[in-house]
């Protein structure tokens, strides 16, 4: 596998002036950058003109990796040339009669089932139920094949999320990349490190991916009740206030992030499903532990490709961790850094939502909160 990697920033322009020599011989490009760059067409049309015989797949982000740096509105463009192991992928638009389920269906039947080894996705962050989306996919894959991936995100706006493959970036988008050939070892973690806060509440009314009421009373009320001040700037300060779902079989749940704020019915929508008759307990930020789940996300993805190193990481941690971390954003990046070596090249975004089995073995989930990290790596071809 070969890699190389350049930024754009308005100061600066393209960085690196002069990449390596994957001009010719790239098969697969990633895009992260800012909702307005990704709408400068010409950029991406340059992109497109350096690198003719690539795919080029991306989002819009809530900031942007390259390396262990973060950055806001910037484009990192990632360019992978496979030297035993072959990708394909498609995409699918998010708009009636296609809800999240069956977009997950209709990504699956782009991909050829034989010789799939991995499935990358990428969605449009606000129209979407990740849950659904994941669950879709899932029914009409392999079962040997995993899948990682992540919402688009639009920095803390919510606004528009913009997310294409081989086209132009554009809303309501979901695609993905499906890798092939026995020689490519993919290895993936996802783990979060928020602590909980206050009592354990039965979600008494919701619909899907909708928040209406727990134990019987307004669910948008008791947010304003328990985020005081940071009421106003729902639903973006919702970030630093995730909720933990828990079924009444489960020991452990998975953390959902407010999308968006409805007054008139009172409502929250989340990133992914909030079952009714399960539990809801609100999350805060602890930083060593946001920090700590990095590192660990890192390791557990390091190990599933052992005796191999990592060569290409991709990092999607979701937009609340870099609303807390702030100042210290880059300090799980360089914890993933430490862990994969650094010969390991390092891209992503932070997100809307991370999808990942929690490790290997664990069922594909969409997650919230969490620093999720694929890594690649092509063994010799022997």
């Amino acid at each position: 596998m070969k890699i190389e990697q350049r930024k754009w920033m308005r100061a600066s322009g393209w960085k690196p002036q002069q990449a390596e020599s994957l001009q010719k011989s790239a098969q697969l490009v990633l895009l992260f950058g800012s909702t307005a760059l990704l709408e400068e067409q010409h950029l991406i049309e340059e992109v497109r003109q350096r690198y003719p015989g690539a795919h080029l797949m991306g989002c819009s982000t809530a900031g942007e990796m390259c390396g262990v740096h973060v950055t806001d509105d910037s484009l990192v463009v990632t360019a992978i040339h496979f030297e035993h192991s072959q990708v394909r992928g498609g995409s699918i638009r998010l708009e009636p009669p296609i809800d999240s389920f069956h977009a997950g269906e209709a990504l699956a039947a782009l991909l050829d089932p034989e010789g799939l080894v991995h499935v990358f996705i990428l969605s449009d962050g606000l129209s979407v139920n990740g849950s659904d989306l994941v669950r879709g996919l899932m029914t009409r894959l392999p079962e040997s094949v995993t899948v990682t991936g992540g919402l688009a995100g639009d920095g803390g706006r919510f606004e528009k999320t913009l997310v294409f493959w081989d086209g132009p970036p554009e809303k309501d988008m979901v695609v993905v990349a499906g890798f092939y050939g026995r020689h490519l070892q993919i290895g993936y973690g996802s783990l979060g490190g928020w602590d909980p806060f206050g009592p354990e509440r039965l979600i008494t009314r919701s619909r899907g991916n909708v928040l209406y009421e727990l134990d019987g009373h307004s669910a948008l009320a008791l947010y304003r009740k328990y985020l005081g001040e940071h009421a106003e700037g729902l639903p973006a300060t919702g970030l630093l206030f995730p909720l933990s779902i828990r079924s009444k079989t489960e020991e452990s749940g998975v953390v959902r992030t407010i999308l968006s704020v409805n007054e008139e019915e009172q409502s929250l929508t989340f990133a992914g499903d909030i079952p009714e008759g399960s539990y809801g307990r609100l999350m805060k930020a602890n930083f060593d532990r946001l920090i700590d789940g990095a590192h660990g996300a890192a390791t557990i993805s390091n190990r599933a490709i052992a005796p191999l190193s990592a060569e290409l990481a991709i990092l999607i941690s979701c937009v609340g961790r870099k609303l807390v971390l702030r100042q210290r954003v880059e300090e799980e990046v360089e914890g993933v850094q430490q862990v994969l070596g650094n010969d390991a090249i390092l891209t992503g975004f932070y997100s809307y939502g991370e999808i990942s089995p929690f490790s290997p073995g664990a069922p594909c989930e969409l997650h919230n909160q969490t620093m999720t990290i694929t890594v690649l790596s092509e063994d010799d071809g022997a």
